[in-house]
C-alpha cells in the first residue's frame, strides 16, 4: 500500500472510531437521561401509560410527568424548569413572544364531558348548547327549567337547585370548555370569554379534574365538566350534548375523532385550530372536543436529554397512539401524525439537528 492510500485508510478508520465513540457516548448518556414534564390533567391518564411503556422499552430513561394543569405546565416551561409541557389549549401568537422558542405538537385528543349527580335517572340527560351555557352563566338554576325539560321528554327531573362545579386552577380542560361556550353563546363570549382561567359567574371551584370530580360525587344536584376518563373511573353519568346537526351525541373516542375529521382542512393550515362546535355536516361529532399539545423548546444544551425527549415524543405520536381508544382518547389521524413528525425535525441541541 502506498503512502497516500495508507493515509486515506487511516483517516477513514479514525473517522469510524470517532463516530462509534460519539454514538456510544450519546447512547450511554441518553440511557441515563431523566426527563421532567408538567401540565395538562386532561392527558394525564394516557401520559401515565406512555411513560410506563416507553420506559419499559428504554429502561435507562426516567420520565416524571406532573399533572398540575395546563397553566402550571406553561409557567414551568417558561421558567425552564421542565423538558416539556402539555396544554389542552395551544399558545396564541400573542403569548408566544413571552415564551422560549418552542414547538407545539398535537399529541392527543378527546372529549370534555359534562357530568352530573342526579340519582335515579332512568337514562342520560340531554342538553342543548343554549341550556348548558345558561346553567354555567347562572341564568338556569333549577333542573326543571323548560330549557332542560324540553330536550328530555319523559324523563322525571328533580325540582332541585343546580350547583355548578368548575376548575379553580388554570386548566386546558377549562380552555376547551369555555372555547365551546364562547362559540355557541354570544352572552358567554361577551361576559366571560374563553381561556384556561376565567371569571366564573357561579359555582364551586375544585383543583384539578380530581377536585371537580370530588364535588360532583359528593353533592347531589351538581353539574361539572371533566375528561371522560375521570367520569368513567368514578362511574359518573355523562350528558348527551346536542351538536349543530341536531343530534344528541355521547362523549367518546369515536365522536371526538369525528370532530377532528370535521376540521381536517383547517388543521392542515394551523394545528392550533379549535375543534369545538363542528359544522352540521358532521352529525356524529361530539361538540366539546379538543386537541392537547406537547410544548417543547426548540433548542437546549443537553444533547442526551434533548434526544431522549425527541424519542419519547416520536413514540407518543407513533406506536403510543395504539393505546388511545382503550383509554378514552381519540387516535390522531395520519395527517396530524405526519405533521407532528415534520415539526419534530425542528428540535435541536446546541444549534445542531437531532437524529
Amino acid at each position: 500500500m502506498n503512502r497516500k492510500a495508507f493515509r486515506s485508510a487511516a483517516v477513514t478508520l479514525f473517522s469510524l472510531l470517532l463516530c462509534t465513540f460519539t454514538l456510544t457516548s450519546v447512547s450511554a448518556a441518553q440511557s441515563g437521561a431523566q426527563l421532567t414534564g408538567a401540565g395538562s390533567t386532561f392527558v394525564y391518564p394516557i401520559m401515565t401509560h406512555w411513560v410506563q411503556t416507553f420506559s419499559q422499552r428504554n429502561p435507562g430513561v426516567q420520565i416524571n410527568y406532573q399533572s398540575i394543569g395546563s397553566g402550571g405546565g406553561i409557567q414551568q416551561l417558561k421558567k425552564h424548569l421542565v423538558d416539556f409541557g402539555a396544554s389542552d389549549v395551544a399558545l396564541t401568537d400573542q403569548q408566544l413572544p413571552s415564551m422560549p422558542p418552542l414547538i407545539q405538537i398535537p399529541e392527543s385528543a378527546g372529549p370534555v364531558c359534562i357530568t352530573y349527580n342526579l340519582p335515579k335517572m332512568s337514562k342520560p340527560i340531554q342538553l342543548s348548547s343554549d341550556a348548558l351555557a345558561g346553567i354555567f352563566l347562572g341564568t338556569i338554576t333549577n333542573w326543571t327549567d323548560p330549557r332542560i325539560t324540553k330536550t328530555n321528554p319523559g324523563l322525571s327531573l328533580p325540582n332541585t337547585s343546580i350547583i355548578v362545579a368548575h376548575r379553580s386552577d388554570g386548566s386546558g380542560t377549562t380552555g376547551i370548555f369555555t372555547t365551546y361556550l364562547s362559540a355557541v353563546s354570544p352572552e358567554w363570549k361577551s361576559k366571560v370569554g374563553a381561556g384556561i382561567s376565567v371569571p366564573w359567574p357561579v359555582g364551586l371551584g375544585g383543583k384539578g379534574s380530581e377536585g371537580v370530580t370530588g364535588i360532583v360525587e359528593q353533592t347531589p344536584g351538581t353539574i361539572g365538566y371533566v375528561e371522560l376518563s375521570y367520569a368513567e373511573e368514578n362511574h359518573l353519568p355523562v350528558v348527551l350534548m346536542e351538536n349543530r346537526a341536531g343530534k344528541f351525541v355521547a362523549p367518546n373516542a369515536a365522536t371526538a375523532t369525528a370532530a377532528i375529521a370535521a376540521f381536517r382542512a383547517e388543521l392542515a393550515k394551523d394545528v392550533r385550530t379549535p375543534i369545538v362546535n363542528p359544522p352540521a355536516s358532521a352529525p356524529a361529532a361530539y361538540p366539546i372536543s379538543g386537541l392537547t399539545f406537547l410544548l417543547v423548546p426548540k433548542d437546549g444544551n443537553d444533547v442526551a436529554k434533548r434526544q431522549a425527549t425527541k424519542n419519547f415524543i416520536e413514540y407518543i405520536v407513533g406506536d403510543g397512539q395504539s393505546f388511545a381508544d382503550q383509554l378514552h382518547y381519540a387516535k390522531l389521524p395520519a395527517s396530524i401524525t405526519a405533521l407532528d413528525r415534520k415539526l419534530l425535525q425542528e428540535m435541536k441541541a446546541n444549534g445542531q439537528p437531532l437524529k
